[in-house]
């Protein structure tokens, strides 16, 4: 745990690590490259996260931290449980017109690969994907208890829902001419429309994006 005057530099190299991984990839990474992009020295880097696969955690997490600081921030200013969930979708799927989108994804899919293979970082993508399907579980619990949701197992569809948002994500990141962001969009808010019971009307959202390699949640706009 960092102290309160090393949190600085703390988040500065988390920062350059997740540029560096979104440049090169996470197997061409090296320490020496990100403490090249933080200016410190790979020792620093080193002492403070002590492997490469630790540091691809804990930028993942920083990136996660910012992003669900974000969408609280939004979904707390709207009542309506289809309100709610159409904004987490809408930062899961659709892109703020910047590069960040294409690059959280990226680094989302190595954190993926590298986590068939190494636990610590298995963990970590384990701790992500469970505090997302909560999210959702939240928001059918709140649907179903203002009776705008029909009653449903709440945690079915969130692992189901949530497989399935990844699943159409990946296609974004990989930018297949079939699924793109709005379709991807439109696609999930009729499932969860046709499972849960209410109306979807298709609409132009606020853009936004999920899991941001942004250094603060300031700049997340997610996502």
């Amino acid at each position: 745990m960092a102290t309160v005057e090393e949190e600085p530099r703390r988040t500065q190299m988390l920062a350059a690590a997740l540029a560096v991984i979104v440049e090169r990839g996470f197997p061409d990474t090296r320490i020496a490259d990100v403490a090249e992009r933080a200016g410190v020295s790979p020792a620093l880097v080193i002492y403070y996260f002590k492997t490469k696969d630790r540091l691809l955690a804990e930028a993942m997490r920083h990136s996660e931290d910012a992003w669900y600081a974000e969408m609280q921030r939004r979904t707390e200013a709207i009542e309506s449980a289809t309100g709610r969930l159409r904004e987490v979708v809408a930062m899961t799927c659709l892109p703020d017109g910047s590069e960040e989108f294409d690059e959280s994804w990226a680094v989302w899919l190595d954190l993926w690969s590298q986590a068939l293979r190494d636990p610590e970082v298995r963990a970590v993508r384990e701790e992500f994907d469970e505090h997302f399907r909560e999210t959702v579980r939240q928001i059918v619990r709140h649907g179903t208890d203002r009776g705008e949701f029909r009653a449903i197992d709440p945690d079915d569809f969130a692992v189901a829902y949530s497989a399935m948002l990844d699943g159409l994500a990946i296609q974004i990141a990989l930018s297949d001419p079939v699924v793109g962001p709005e379709r991807a969009f439109d696609l999930a808010m009729r499932v969860a429309a046709d499972q849960l019971g209410f109306d979807w009307q298709p609409a132009v959202p606020r853009w936004a994006t999920r899991r941001s390699t942004t250094s603060s949640a300031e700049g997340c706009r997610t996502g």
